[in-house]
């Protein structure tokens, strides 16, 4: 069996990992937020680009031909 000094150690570098961990976890929650939202314009921008060019691809409408008159 573990001795009380050997359990107390074991604990004090479970509390620092946890510790660490913690710290990571916010600071990768906050990245993600960060590229989420980059995504998010991203894709907008996107979309907006996307429209306007295929606003532009359209060809002129032709005006409707003439047609002759019929022969009885």
């Amino acid at each position: 069996m573990a001795t009380a000094k050997q359990i107390q150690y074991r604990l004090q570098l479970a509390k620092k990992t946890l510790t660490r961990l913690n710290k990571d976890l916010k600071a990768t929650t906050s990245k993600i937020k960060k590229l989420e939202a980059q995504l998010k314009k991203a894709k907008a921008a996107e979309k907006a680009a996307k429209a306007k060019k295929s606003k532009a691809k359209r060809p002129a409408k032709k005006a409707p031909a003439k047609r002759a008159a019929k022969k009885r």
